[in-house]
């Protein structure tokens, strides 16, 4: 039989739990610490390294880069979940935009605009100062002057759609019950259930100059979930034992999505670049033998308009740079601050 000395200490251990939690915000001006410590980390799929062999292949090859622009890839499926919202990520043209930059693609920017526009409003009006260097001089004009041909035009740009949720493909379970007849011996169960859903997109390349489509595609990717679950039931001195353990594990659908939008992206930039589809990799191991080239799935080193390099992607890539927990470099930066 339980006792109340063992309610009552089963009670002290809550609420000993609960001592993490206080009504009184602390130095630090925090109820509570938030838990987990993992680092941020790279977002790649099984196809970002292929999308880094492009943006080597066409930077070792010299291959002429065009201009692209990411238009809307919006979500056309519909579903929505009525306690969570849509069920479909809303930035599928971010994820694009992220993908041409791994495979190295020259990116000019259509898709939010606003700034620039009011910038230029501002401009036209004579209302932003004269850049650093200009108008030092009584004939120079103190404003920022609105000069012809200033912007980049693209040369191709990427446009299209998430068309496809399909639910439950196909599911499978089965559930278990074991025990005898005797009601004080030990029971346990135990159950195992999987089902497959899918999602596609459609996605075109069009040509700005005359709207020519020259690439279209349309891919779709099976996205598997499953659930494992056991128990056992049992009377042990006078007690009752009801214990239960199991795992839930699906393929995160938004993942599925970006894999889906880098491989079109992938297959796209292999005709702009001249690559056979099947193999970028192989076709930069074999053309470029010998030569040092990064091997990063955070996209390709971002260049300022004066051409110098902010950063290499395989530093962006390493989970420990700039964590405080991780990073020594920030470590000794921060020794003797901390009370």
């Amino acid at each position: 039989m339980i006792t109340t000395f063992k309610i009552l200490a089963v009670a002290a251990s809550a609420l000993a739990v609960t001592g993490c939690v206080s009504p009184w915000a602390n130095e630090a001006g925090l109820y509570a610490t938030p838990i987990g410590d993992a680092p941020v980390t790279a977002n790649p799929t099984p196809y970002s390294n292929a999308l880094v062999c492009m943006a080597n292949y066409a930077t070792a090859t010299g291959k002429a880069r065009p201009r692209i622009a990411v238009g809307r890839v919006l979500d056309y499926t519909g579903k929505v979940d009525l306690e969570g919202g849509r069920q479909v990520t809303q930035g599928a043209s971010l994820m694009a935009m992220s993908a041409f930059a791994k495979a190295g693609a020259h990116l000019v920017e259509r898709f939010d605009t606003s700034v620039s526009e009011l910038e230029l409003k501002y401009s036209n009006n004579r209302l932003i100062g004269a850049d650093p260097g200009v108008g030092q001089g009584p004939a120079e004009p103190e404003f920022r002057q609105i000069m012809a041909g200033e912007i980049p035009g693209s040369d191709y740009y990427f446009v299209g759609g998430i068309t496809e949720l399909n639910s439950n493909i196909r599911s499978v379970g089965i559930d278990a019950f074991i025990g005898d007849l005797d009601p004080t011996d030990a029971k346990g169960r135990a159950g195992f259930k999987a089902f497959v859903i899918n999602v596609g997109v459609d996605l075109r390349l069009v040509s700005t100059k005359t709207l020519e489509v020259v690439d279209l595609i349309s891919y779709q990717k099976q996205i598997i979930g499953r659930e494992i679950s056991a128990g056992i039931f049992d009377f042990a001195n006078g007690n009752i034992f009801d214990v239960g353990a199991g795992e839930r594990a699906m393929e995160p659908i938004q993942l599925a999505i970006r894999s889906t939008i880098e491989r079109s992206v992938l297959e796209m930039t292999a005709n702009l670049y001249g690559v056979a589809n099947a193999d970028p990799c192989g076709a930069l191991a074999q053309e470029t033998q010998g030569m040092h080239q990064p091997q990063s799935v955070t996209g390709t080193a971002i260049r300022l308009p004066g051409g110098s390099l902010i950063t290499d992607g395989g530093a962006r890539a390493d989970p420990n740079r700039w964590n405080e927990n991780r990073d020594e470099g920030v470590k000794a930066a921060l020794r003797g601050r901390r009370g």
